[in-house]
């Protein structure tokens, strides 16, 4: 008998008994009903297909914006960014902490400058955009608006999505900055200013994808990531906020894996279990606060080196799993990314990988089409009750919060790595050109590299940048954003003022570390 990715058994053989007793109108209902187990909208895909976002960013702005504009000719529609390691930490690209950073992992963006050049040419009124960026995710936000209004674009016409998920960040990333109390309470701030400025943007993005990467099971992945977002929930509605004024915008972001048939029970059983909580723990009455939307990408932890053109046969099935599974939309990684920054052919061939499944398959033409699967349903109730035991033991050690601070997540997670490791070097679990079907000798291969000039290039800019702005607005509004930090009202107002007048990223977090101090992370052993 195989054993499921989240460790309970799958079957050889499932038959009516398995859902004997099971109720499909409670269980399923209709899509785009609750409990939204079949999917957020009544027609999915069959009206129109999933939003194709590729998650592209290296270098310059300049350079990521040719890339950009070259995947929205090719048919992609919606953009995802990725910053550099600096820019996700705050700090500016000529900071000493940034040295050998910058624009590796993604594209430094230093200042409001950078991010007209990185979306020049790109209509923001036209165009989705998703930031995956989280403890600075205001600063970029604000950024973004502010190009938009430079490019007359209304901040009511803007869409897109923001990750601003920095509780994952303790948990299994690191890109944190603040301590979680400050953390949560700029979050909060994103939702208020946004409900008011920016109405039709996604607040945030509970991000599940990275702990997957970490090594969480699928189980591991809904649950901490759905007490993540309870976390957030309550954190607005301490905040004063109404449960349906922020919650519509609410979005997640979750991995596909090539274990199809769990993964299409993952998705199903997270919807179910969100739509549950919002109604009977928070008493939302709005249905798209009761929905999880959500975006995922491809697993690039399961992406080799090796034989590296097997990728796309994998990111094929995964991606195949997030559509079965009704997402909202998706990026398929490069072929070749667990060898170095994706190159143009291998992210066009990313981008094409949707489109055929999009175009030439039937997969469209019907909603949730694994539905009354004996399979699939006795699936999404396995995971169903391993997430909810998992949400309880969270829950008994006080909520997400607390149970960051005692390591309980990072240490579940760490045991799971562990034992799916195990479980490839032993053999029980294959990795096609790793651990069976080897090559003699690997074909060679030329990946895309980044020029190390950029670091200088950009510290000629920033050095430019300081030298024609007003250093008096900068100081003054630098300052405002202090105050307002040491009192409750919303930080990113002062922010945008500072931001406007060309401060710099690092030079805004720099202002909020001065008052709220940075998360040094305490080893539990």
């Amino acid at each position: 008998m195989a054993a499921a990715e989240s460790g309970f058994p799958i079957e050889p053989l499932y038959g009516p008994e398995a859902l004997a007793g099971w109720d499909p109108a409670a269980r399923l209902g209709r899509p785009g009903e609750y409990p939204y187990t079949r999917g957020v909208h009544p027609t999915m895909y069959t009206g129109r297909p999933w939003t194709m976002r590729q998650y592209a960013g290296f270098g310059t702005a300049a350079e990521s914006n040719a890339r950009y504009r070259r995947l929205i000719e090719g048919g992609g529609t919606g953009l995802s960014v990725a910053f550099d390691l600096p820019t996700q930490m705050g700090y500016d690209s000529d900071a000493p902490r940034a040295a050998g950073e910058v624009g590796k992992v993604g594209v430094a963006v230093d200042s409001v400058e950078d991010m007209a050049v990185l979306f020049d040419g790109i209509p923001l009124g036209a165009v989705s955009t998703s930031m995956t960026i989280n403890a600075p995710a205001a600063v970029l936000l604000l950024l973004y608006q502010l190009v938009g209004e430079a490019q007359g674009v209304a901040s009511s016409a803007l869409t897109g999505t923001v990750q601003n998920d920095v509780l994952k960040e303790y948990i299994a990333r690191g890109t944190y900055i603040f301590p979680p109390e400050p953390s949560l309470r700029l979050a909060a701030d994103v939702f208020r200013y946004c409900r008011a400025e920016i109405p039709r943007w996604n607040t945030i993005s509970v991000s599940g994808y990275h702990m997957a990467e970490a090594g969480a099971d699928p189980a591991q992945e809904v649950a901490f990531t759905l007490a993540n977002g309870i976390a957030y929930v309550r954190t607005a509605l301490a905040a004063g906020m109404a449960v349906d004024d922020f919650a519509p915008r609410l979005s997640f972001f979750f991995v596909a894996r090539t274990t199809l048939l769990e993964e299409v029970a993952k998705f199903r059983a997270a919807r179910r279990i969100w739509a549950r909580i919002m109604r009977e723990e928070f008493g939302a009455k709005d249905p798209r606060s009761q929905m999880l939307r959500f975006h995922t990408q491809t697993a690039g932890v399961q992406l080799t080196a090796q034989q590296p053109e097997v990728n796309l046969v994998r990111v094929s099935v995964q991606a195949l799993a997030a559509v079965f599974g009704g997402t909202q939309s998706l990026h398929t990684n490069g072929f070749d990314e667990a060898i170095a920054l994706p190159t143009e052919k291998a992210a066009r061939l990313a981008l094409r990988t949707q489109q055929v499944l999009a175009h030439e398959t039937d997969v469209t033409a019907t909603v949730d089409p694994f539905a009354g699967s004996y399979a699939v349903e006795s699936l999404t109730d396995a995971v169903e009750e391993s997430v909810l035991a998992l949400l309880a033991r969270v829950e008994e050690q006080g909520g997400a919060v607390a149970a960051i601070e005692r390591g309980f997540q990072k240490g579940e997670i760490e045991r799971s790595a562990y034992r799916i490791q195990q479980r490839t070097d032993s053999g029980e679990r294959t990795v096609v050109g790793v651990n069976r079907f080897r090559l003699d000798e690997e074909e060679p291969y030329q990946p895309l590299r980044v020029d190390p000039a950029i670091e200088r290039r950009q510290a000629g800019r920033l050095a430019r940048l300081r030298a024609e702005r007003s250093g008096r607005a900068v100081t003054r509004t630098l300052d405002a954003l202090r105050r307002t930090a040491e009192g409750p009202s919303n930080v990113l107002y002062p922010m945008k003022e500072a931001l406007a007048a060309r401060a710099t990223v690092g030079e805004v977090c720099d202002a909020l570390r001065g008052v709220w101090g940075t998360y040094v992370p305490v080893e539990r052993f």
